[in-house]
């Protein structure tokens, strides 16, 4: 099967869904299938070196947003400005904004969801032009519904069914300032029929964005999320004090705050560490620092680590050094790489009861269930797994065994295999 697999950039920061993305890409390869990947908006930021981080970006995000804002810049012919897709032109301007930001792009967001019926049709018609030069694709595969304006001129000019994967819209478009949020769930539920399947990468997400989409039971599966774990392998013996550990980026809607006031509010095991690590980009510093004064404050500095940008490497020490990892998201969590990665190296979890975390721990046995957004039930959840080894050797076991048997890129790609054929 030929898959032609778009994936939005970020430039230069890891994100959850590209390395998901991505993973997926290889691991369906492995199984035979002539995958293209395609970058879109920026280039790709990978762990390791590879090839699909290098390709030339379609829809960069400079063309697309000055035909977003300039009514005259839409009637230059795209030939004339495709130089504006160069790698490290888009990397230049990815450092110098917050290019995530979704209190920022609101406009742009809408733009893009209306695809062919809004301002960047020319991006859409490029795309759909550069994709049928090259062999014709069996399926086009989207990361995420935040791309659904593309797909009826693919659909039409490549003649193959588009399939879309859930991950990560919701909380995204509800964080939109008014009226752009309304116009963007507008516009998602509008071309949402243009596509032929949905995946949605947990049960409880799945349930989330078909209410929101309207979506009848028969166009959505779900397709539990997988990593590469030929690397990962718990740590010979546990960390010589009891640690927690934080693996996500350094912002407020992931709960580090949460997790900062309940390790302030632990007072058993006296020795107990907090080790922070994942993306801080330049917006999330003075958030991170307003948590390290606090705690100063309260006199446990010598007692917490961050660990900002790690490399695969980095992160795979990191993860052996823990003996619990929590990261208490406030809003509704899609699914979450960071526990499979845990999980893989023998480390248990505690993670609030709501999004798709009750699923995943269930699923696996491998984890502990507190109230959302409340520092001293986590606290409380987190001092009992650290008093309690052969608990917590017993839960990570259970993860690591789950996440071999079940939760592997090679296994996701089974799944997504299974429902492409089924097309």
């Amino acid at each position: 099967m030929r898959i032609v697999e778009l994936i939005p950039g970020t430039g230069t920061f890891l994100c959850g869904s590209c390395l998901r993305d991505t993973a997926l890409a290889r691991a369906l390869r492995r199984r035979g299938h002539d995958v293209e990947v395609v970058p879109l908006y920026l280039p790709l930021a990978q762990e390791t070196p590879d090839a699909d981080g290098r390709g030339a970006v379609r829809m960069g995000g400079l063309n697309l947003y000055l035909r977003h804002r300039s009514s005259v810049f839409r009637h230059v012919p795209r030939a004339l400005t495709g130089w504006l897709d160069a790698g490290p032109l888009l990397r230049l301007g990815a450092r110098r904004s917050e290019m995530t930001d979704p209190h920022d792009l609101g406009a742009v967001t809408v733009s893009m969801l209306l695809g062919l019926d809004g301002p960047i049709r020319a991006e859409v018609e490029a795309l759909a032009t550069s994709l049928a030069a090259g062999p014709r694709p069996d399926v086009v595969l989207l990361s995420n519904a935040m791309l659904v304006g593309v797909a009826r001129g693919l659909g039409e000019r490549l003649g193959a069914p588009v399939v879309c994967t859930l991950q990560g819209e919701e909380p995204f478009l509800d964080a939109l300032p008014a009226p752009h949020r309304e116009a963007a769930w507008d516009a998602l539920r509008t071309h949402a029929r243009d596509v032929r399947r949905f995946l949605a990468v947990s049960a409880a997400y799945g349930a989330a964005m078909a209410d929101r989409l309207a979506l009848a039971s028969d166009r959505l599966r779900v397709v539990w999320n997988g990593i590469d774990v030929d690397d990962l392998a718990p740590a010979d013996a546990p960390p010589s004090a009891p640690t927690i550990g934080y693996l996500a980026r350094m912002s407020p809607e992931k709960g580090l705050e949460t997790l900062v006031d309940a390790f302030l509010r632990i007072e058993e095991p006296a020795d107990v560490r907090l080790r922070i690590a994942g993306v801080r980009l330049a917006g999330d510093v003075p958030f991170v620092e307003s948590l390290l004064r606090r705690v100063e404050a309260a006199g446990r500095a010598d007692r917490v680590d961050v660990r900002p940008n790690v490399s695969r490497e980095e992160k795979v020490r990191f993860l052996r050094s823990l003996s619990v990892l929590s990261v208490p998201a406030t809003y509704g969590e899609s699914f979450g790489l960071y526990l499979l990665e845990a999980w893989a190296c023998g480390v248990p979890v505690v993670q609030p009861r709501h999004a798709a975390f009750p699923e995943l721990v269930e699923a696996t046995g491998a984890g502990v269930l507190c109230a959302p957004d409340d520092p001293d039930d986590l606290a409380a959840a987190l001092s009992r797994l650290l008093a309690d080894e052969p608990g917590r050797a017993r839960l990570g076991a259970a993860g690591r065994t789950a996440v071999l048997d079940r939760f592997t890129s090679d296994a996701m790609a089974a799944r997504v295999e299974e429902a492409l054929d089924a097309l």
